[in-house]
């Protein structure tokens, strides 16, 4: 306690922030990497005026409220006030549309990654590119406001995403790491830019509608390592308004929640992997050749380091499971058997070991919003039974589980089956994985991979952003690659489970009933508002 005490007041420390879509978590590391400090504050997006979104009130405050938090943890463990890191480092839910002014004010409300409204816009820039543009990607958010004639595209002086907006207030510098930045607007793994002949492309589709080329409102990209500006005092009030922070703190490039899952889980090397599972879910798999061909599943962006990485991103992984198990909490309660949220994850995660491994008949898809992957406009959450399916909580929990990683493994199954991409590692991160095995266990089962579990698999993005806000202070002279794997890692302990033949042949019996009922969820988006 006395070093980790000495350690935060000489600022021998890294910061990492992150906004994900349902917690903003703060982690504060020390040289060994291990947490000494945390903070978090809980928020949720709103459905507003049709499209998914987080003001800049829940904005600023859950910022403030998450760093608040993580002051309190370092008075209550060393007795001392937090006033200096070493560096810090911000990240976010990736990708989104933040428009800004010229004055930095946000121009239209905060669009996040959730949104399917871009889906026009980005089909007709995949043509025009021959190159996948997911809806999500802010370009496509961008280009279908052009078409809709929403005004506030013509007074744009600055496109960014949420960890650029945060980082925008913390500095004053208009940056992005490659990794997000890959998600703004296709990046040329080459030459670790914005892809010039896309942005020639781009810039023709739009001229006369915008007085403006579109590099010249897109962030400075900056690679990991690479300093991006230091707390100003301005950003120092804006994060800790009690005044006890000290500005000239040096901040790394902010990196999206995809960037910060890769470092976390050791996977940016060419042939590793990871999948970072949350309210999304995401597999990013670094390749060594680009695909034979554009596919609607795979997304092509960078790690943090700027290398071509495979990703299928869905939508929708946890947030109806979790809705679940709050409904068993709530019953619990009411019997009087008052369980923690850890408790009931343990109880329900470990019910469903026991249960058959095609689920007993039982379906359930978990699409609390839209879904790219499986072509579901909107969010019809549905579980269904036939009169033969043997319904009981094992397999009810088995289909939730089943449920979280269908998406996934029809995207994965592309990469590693048709495209024959080489996977030497893959590793595992999120909250699913904290009750040991079960989730890792299914998951290994659906892509058919081994899967790793790194005992830091429970604190995320978070402390990933924290290991690139140490890097920039550390790494000098070594690859990010080297970097993780020789210094970060070295020694850490991890859990690999290979895939079990009798849950893999049950899940492709599950997910084969889960192809042959899509039609029944894109029916229900349309039939039940």
């Amino acid at each position: 306690m006395e070093q980790a005490k000495t350690l935060i007041e000489r600022g021998k420390t890294a910061l990492g922030i992150e906004l994900g879509s349902t917690r903003i978590k703060a982690v504060l590391i020390g040289e060994d990497f291990l947490p000494l400090a945390s903070g978090s504050h809980e928020w949720e997006n709103r459905f507003e005026g049709g499209i998914w979104t987080y003001t800049l009130q829940d904005i600023e405050e859950g910022l403030k409220s998450c760093y608040r938090a993580l002051k309190e943890d370092v008075s209550r463990k060393y007795g001392i006030t937090l006033r200096r890191v070493g560096a810090i480092g911000v990240s976010a839910m990736m990708h989104g549309y933040m428009p800004l002014d010229g004055a930095g004010n946000l121009l239209s409300p905060f669009r996040t990654w959730r949104n399917n409204i871009a889906s026009a816009a980005a089909d007709r820039l995949t043509e025009l590119f021959g190159y996948h543009i997911p809806a999500r990607w802010t370009v496509a958010h961008l280009y279908q406001a052009i078409l809709a004639g929403e005004e506030h595209t013509r007074r744009i002086d600055y496109l960014t995403t949420l960890e650029g907006y945060i980082h925008l207030r913390l500095t004053g510098r208009k940056v992005i790491g490659v990794g997000e930045a890959s998600g703004m607007f296709p990046v040329d793994p080459a030459t670790k830019g914005y892809n010039a002949a896309m942005l020639e492309k781009f810039n023709a589709l739009i001229a006369g509608k915008v007085p403006y080329k579109v590099q010249d409102i897109l962030p400075k990209i900056l690679l990991a390592g690479e300093e991006a500006g230091t707390l100003t005092e301005e950003g120092a009030r804006f994060l800790d308004p009690a005044g006890d922070l000290e500005s000239g703190i040096p901040l790394c490039p902010p990196e999206g929640d995809a960037g910060t899952g890769m470092v976390a889980t050791n996977a940016v090397r060419v042939h590793t992997g990871n999948i970072s599972a949350g309210t999304s879910v995401f597999a990013m798999i670094v390749l060594d050749r680009e695909p034979k061909k554009p596919y609607p599943e795979i997304d092509l962006v960078t790690t943090p380091a700027g290398e071509l990485v495979g990703m299928v991103h869905c939508n929708n992984c946890t947030s109806d499971l979790n809705g679940w198990v709050g409904l068993f909490g709530e019953f619990s309660r009411l019997a009087g058997a008052e369980c923690t949220q850890g408790q009931l994850f343990d109880l329900l995660f470990h019910a469903a070991e026991r249960g058959e491994t095609d689920c007993g008949g039982l379906l359930n898809y978990n699409y609390v919003s839209g879904e790219n992957i499986t072509g579901v406009e909107g969010g019809r959450p549905l579980f269904v039974r036939s009169e033969n399916s043997r319904f009981d909580l094992a397999n009810f929990m088995r289909a939730q589980l089943y449920s979280a990683f269908a998406t996934l493994k029809l995207g994965c199954d592309i990469m590693l089956k048709e495209e024959g991409v080489r996977l030497d590692r893959i590793t595992g991160h999120g909250g699913i994985f904290k009750t040991e095995g079960v989730a890792q266990n299914i998951l290994a089962a659906a892509i058919g991979a081994p899967v790793t579990v790194m005992k830091t698999a429970g604190e995320g993005g978070a402390w990933g952003m924290a290991v690139l806000a140490d890097y920039l202070l550390r790494g000098k002279g070594r690859t990010l690659e080297d970097h993780l794997e020789n210094v970060v890692f070295a020694g850490q302990e991890g859990k690999t489970l290979f895939p079990d033949p009798a849950i893999a042949e049950g899940f492709e019996k599950f997910i084969a009933r889960y192809r042959a009922g899509l039609p029944v969820v894109r029916e229900a988006v349309g039939r039940i508002g």
